[in-house]
Formats: structure tokens, sequence, C-alpha cells
């Protein structure tokens, strides 16, 4: 079993390294819950967060206790190639598809993000995407590809970047973009960008904590990290997602099974 929190406060070893996405650190929801999990275990939590296709390679690679990402193939493929022992949903939201106030390509209008998607590459008007492999960027390619589109031109600017920054991009460019709604939300630099597409099935957001296998990576905080795992799954920690707000609005929602 794991060390005595005195043991591991002696051997620095009471902390985890997560990896997880940018968008877990830049709604300030780890600020919020993370503090709760530390006060009940002694066990810190240092956050490396990335887009998740980095935060796989990461853990893949045994630099990372944890994972909470959010590309549920994705985390079952790592799950099935044996790097992973358990991977269970924490909590969801969604995505929302962001724009020029003036609408351009008038996707506020469309009936589904399918004929959204269409609308802003007929149009023309600038597109900035992550382009980083995060779970952000591999939901918005498979919405391309739902909608038939190629997604590529000079309107659709690949950036390689986080979806802070990538918002900043955006609004600087007037461009459309594809964002989580707890960043925007949280986002503060909107200029002349709108929320102006939402609420499709297709942009459902779900999230997922993964148990790395310890065969694989025997030097791993396994210990501690499933007490991570495992709060995050408990009412104590599905509270805490629950109660976390933004401007008075619940971000991300719980629904550990």
């Amino acid at each position: 079993m794991g060390l005595s929190m005195a043991a591991q406060a002696q051997d620095g070893e009471s902390y985890i390294t997560l990896a997880s996405t940018t968008s877990t650190e830049n709604s300030g929801l780890f600020d919020a819950i993370i503090p709760q999990f530390t006060d009940k275990t002694g066990i810190e939590v240092r956050v490396v967060a990335v887009g998740t296709g980095q935060a796989f390679e990461i853990a893949r690679r045994g630099d990372a206790d944890s994972l909470l990402v959010h590309d549920t193939a994705g985390e079952e493929k790592f799950v099935e190639e044996g790097y992973g022992t358990e991977r269970a949903n924490v909590m969801y939201n969604d995505f929302v598809l962001i724009g020029p106030g003036g609408d351009p390509a008038g996707i506020a209008d469309a009936e589904t993000v399918a004929e959204a998607m269409q609308l802003i590459a007929e149009s023309g008007a600038p597109f900035a995407s992550r382009g980083d492999d995060s779970g952000t960027n591999r939901a918005e390619l498979r919405l391309w590809d739902a909608a038939d589109v190629e997604a590529e031109g000079d309107w659709y600017r690949e950036l390689g970047s986080g979806m802070g920054p990538t918002l900043n991009t955006a609004a600087g460019m007037d461009a459309y973009v594809m964002s989580d709604r707890a960043t925007w939300v949280a986002f503060d630099n909107p200029q002349n960008l709108e929320l102006l597409f939402e609420g499709d099935d297709a942009l459902f957001n779900q999230y997922g904590s993964i148990l790395i296998d310890a065969e694989r990576h025997p030097h791993l905080k396994h210990d501690q990290a499933e007490q991570w795992h495992e709060w995050l799954l408990s009412d104590a920690g599905q509270q805490a997602i629950g109660e976390f707000e933004v401007q008075g609005q619940q971000l991300f929602f719980p629904n550990a099974e």
C-alpha cells in the first residue's frame, strides 16, 4: 500500500503529476477543486496542461502519474494498448462555435453544426484551428469530416496553440473558432467575438480519468494517483466539480457512474 502522509511528505512524494487539457486549467477548474482533494489526502496535484494528444504521449512515456482528458475514443485506445488499466467518465460540457459579431458566414441561423461548418467554408471567412492534436482539435476535425468539408485553403489557419492563445488569435483576426464552453466563458479578451452556434448533440464534450498501468510504468505514484482518480468519481469530487462556476455559470457537469 501507499506510504503514510507523513512519510510521503518526508520523502517529497506527497504529490502526483497530472497530464490534462488546457480547458480544465484555463477555466480555473483545477484551482477550485485540487485544494479540496489536497486538504483531504495531503497529496498535491501538479498539472501539466497540454493538448489531449500531447497528454497521451506524456503518459505513454511514463512522465505523468494520471490522465484527465477529453477524447473518449483516444482514451479507450490508450487502455486497449495497455497503457491504462481503467478509464471512467468524470464530467462533461460542450463545444461552441465562436465568431465575429457580424457573422459573415451566417452560422447563427444554421440548424445543425454540420450546416454551420459548411457555411464557414463556403464563405471563405477565416477559421482559427488549434491544430495541436488536442481533444478540441480532434473533435473539430471530426466535425469537418461529418460536414463533408475539406478543411484547407487560405481561410483555414492551423495555429498549433492552446485554447486560450487560439481564442486570442481569433479575436485579433475576426475569425471563427471552435472552443470548449468553459474556456470561452472564462476568456477575458473577446474583442468582437461572440458565441454564435451551440446546442447540437454533436458538440457534446466528455472528460475521462485514466489510471496508468503499473506493470508498464512501475516507477509512477500509482497509489496516490488512484486516490485522485477515486476522489474525482466520489460524491465529494463530483460535488466540487458541479459547484464550480465562472460568471454565475456552471461549466462542467459531473457524470461519474
